[in-house]
């Protein structure tokens, strides 16, 4: 792209539905602030998150580019920005504020890991800082995983479910079993580090779990904390089944030892962003050195509107990502 246009291609919310609002337009070049940098995008990955602004659970103006992860070069640099530099290849996070699903975003630079001489392709590149960053954050930080605790992880083929599996593992869990939906995708499921794999029906007889990580909602969400062990916690991410929400008494946790909490990554990577770089960065080497692998199905950024409608099927195993550049 030529630095001196003033317009880009972008995806983007022109109101709130179905896949098929969205649509492709053209909107002005972003500009980095102080501690920003500006990112010529190659691929965006397509996640639930952009699923949740398209329909209106996130309340947003209009319209909006959507998009929170990319990997690209870097176009411009703010002020105070230092050890980036125009050019360098970088996997980031853009989910701050959005606007991955474009040619130009603009991001804060602690959410961006350099790639140079990682190895990584572009399209991989930009299915890590979302899943796999969040992995490594839900496990270490929210969860405190020690060393041979056992872990259950729900929807285990999906995109951050694939990296769960394999963080729990590099984080020196004990055992590690994943859930999923349909038995279609139990054999996808058990290459992403899991050491048995079951239907999402089938876990009251899979034991009990030091963490459990419930993407899914709904009645998932009272059983996975039936499988807590004393002392064992239960991280809620996501609600992906729009199930309405199921209220735990507290003085049942006071009772049995156990613990819940929360994590978005929208609202951590906001208020702790060095912390989410690190962890972004984490989750680079880890991929460059062949720990974590990610299953990439690469889409043209002009069918934004089929890959929403693929995970929102609930039929998507790994990771969906945008091509940017292609026609």
């Amino acid at each position: 792209m030529n630095s001196s246009e003033t317009q880009i291609k972008a995806v983007i919310i022109p109101e709130f539905g179905e896949a098929e609002v969205l649509q492709v337009a053209t909107v002005a070049v972003p500009e980095p602030g102080p501690g920003q940098v500006a990112i010529d995008v190659a691929y965006a990955g397509a996640n639930f998150a952009e699923v949740l602004y398209r329909r209106g659970v996130v309340d947003v103006l209009l319209p909006f580019v959507p998009g929170i992860e990319v990997a690209g070069r870097i176009r411009a640099v703010g002020g105070g920005v230092e050890n980036l530099s125009v050019g360098q290849p970088v996997a980031a996070l853009t989910i701050v504020d959005s606007g991955g699903y474009a040619e130009v975003v603009v991001t804060s630079a602690d959410l961006v890991a350099p790639l140079d001489g990682q190895g990584i392709g572009m399209d991989v590149a930009a299915a890590l800082p979302s899943n796999s960053t969040t992995a490594f954050l839900v496990l270490d930080r929210v969860a405190r995983i020690e060393p041979g605790e056992s872990v259950l992880v729900h929807a285990a083929a999906g995109g951050v479910g694939s990296q769960l599996g394999q963080a729990a593992r590099l984080l020196g869990a004990g055992r590690v079993v994943g859930t999923v939906g349909s038995a279609a995708k139990i054999e996808t499921a058990r290459r992403f580090g899991y050491d048995e794999v079951i239907l999402r029906d089938r876990i009251a007889d899979a034991g009990e779990f030091d963490i459990v990580v419930d993407m899914v909602g709904g009645p998932t969400r009272r059983t996975s904390l039936d499988r807590l062990a004393p002392m064992g916690r239960l991280v809620v991410m996501g609600n992906a089944s729009g199930a309405v929400d199921v209220g735990i008494p507290a003085n049942e946790l006071w009772f049995t030892n156990k613990t819940i909490s929360g994590f978005n990554l929208a609202a951590f990577s906001a208020a702790f962003p060095k912390e989410t770089g690190r962890a972004l960065r984490r989750a680079v080497a880890a991929a460059a050195a062949g720990d974590l692998q990610v299953q990439v199905e690469t889409l043209p950024l002009g069918r934004a509107a089929q890959a929403h409608q693929r995970i929102e099927s609930g039929t998507t195993t790994g990771k969906l990502v945008l091509d940017v550049t292609a026609p």
